[in-house]
């Protein structure tokens, strides 16, 4: 079984490039395990329908990548709140979730990564 890895994004999708840094890490692999927890201002990066310079860094597209790969893209639903953001803007694929669903997801990890 492949060791589950878990990284959790905390920083604005654009501005600083920690979220960018940390899906670059995030390897499309089916196989990977891999978990993704976006809270505070990085559930930003999740939102549907983002519009970049030609040339940058697309942070939906990379979330697209990683839950064609059988990622998994999880969002603080309480940070989405505060954010005014809702379900229906998420990119498809990803989903609200909750402190204990991270809880548990960081007690099931092998290795859990922080941005």
């Amino acid at each position: 079984m492949p060791a589950r890895t878990l990284l959790i994004l905390n920083d604005p999708p654009y501005g600083t490039e920690r979220c960018y840094n940390g899906l670059r890490l995030a390897k499309a692999d089916p196989d990977a395990g891999l978990s993704v927890f976006l809270m505070a201002d990085a559930v930003l990066a999740a939102k549907a329908g983002q519009k970049t310079p030609e040339a940058h860094y697309n942070l939906e597209r990379m979330l697209k990548r990683l839950l064609a790969a059988r990622g998994e893209v999880l969002l603080c639903g309480t940070c989405m709140d505060a954010r005014g953001m809702t379900d229906k803007e998420v990119v498809e694929g990803a989903r609200r979730s909750t402190m204990d669903e991270l809880a548990a997801a960081t007690l099931a990890a092998d290795k859990v990564l922080v941005f």
